[in-house]
């Protein structure tokens, strides 16, 4: 809401929450399918079992969504990719252009420095986050995979494990703890040398600004895929 009445370019018409009782100056529904006004866009920072119910109603009322919630299955992701085809949908796991910007460096790192240099990902939230490894911390290896050729092994625990580290592994560590909004690094190790891109987020505010930015973005965009990269 903040983030929106900072701008005279657009406005929130309706909302959806499992709390209904209470006024913000438009009406809360309890179910997105109860929603009657007409919108351009909808945001969602929400829960991935309401994925099924947002993309229903986009498909219905003709509406793009952002898509900001983590931790969807792969075959929700590919429920993503099959919606895309009949709606515009912004898809991505950190609305922080910040982080986006990372991602794009990481991967020119990766170009640069090539099979030389192991990279592992270490990532750090709130005590209170769910998912694990977080959204971005797989957006980050997904983009450096990528410039891999999708070779790519993903390591989540080597503690069960006693063997050496293979070439192709990209290694990814969560961090749980107090109230940390969001860190992320990308360790390049080579030999007798490291590289180090790292992004803090200060405050969640960044991602509903990105989440509003990316709205206004897809506002009468043709049907496909988006992401922040389009907006970069």
């Amino acid at each position: 809401m903040e983030a929106v009445d900072s701008r005279d370019d657009c406005v929130i018409v309706a909302g959806v929450d499992l709390m209904t009782g209470f006024s913000l100056g438009y009406p809360i529904y309890h179910e997105i399918s109860a929603v009657e006004e007409a919108a351009d866009v909808v945001i969602d920072f929400s829960h991935p079992s309401l994925l099924s119910k947002i993309l229903c109603y986009c498909k219905s009322s003709n509406t793009a969504a952002i898509l900001c919630t983590t931790g969807y299955s792969e075959a929700q992701t590919d429920q993503i990719k099959m919606a895309c085809a009949d709606i515009p949908l912004f898809y991505s796991r950190n609305m922080s252009l910040g982080v986006n910007l990372l991602i794009e460096l990481a991967k020119k790192a990766q170009a640069v420095l090539g099979d030389a240099f192991d990279v592992e990902i270490i990532e750090m939230h709130h005590n209170q986050k769910i998912d694990a490894p977080s959204g971005t911390a797989l957006m980050i290896a997904d983009a450096i995979n990528e410039v891999q050729g999708g070779n790519s092994k993903y390591e989540y625990d080597r503690h069960s494990k006693r063997q050496k580290r293979e070439k192709a592994e990209i290694g990814l560590h969560a961090v749980r703890g107090g109230t940390i909004v969001g860190e992320h690094q990308v360790l390049f190790a080579g030999n007798h040398e490291t590289l180090t891109l790292s992004h803090s987020a200060q405050s969640k505010e960044l991602f509903a600004s990105g989440a509003v930015k990316a709205a206004l973005f897809m506002k009468g965009k043709e049907k496909g895929l988006y992401d922040m990269s389009d907006i970069i």
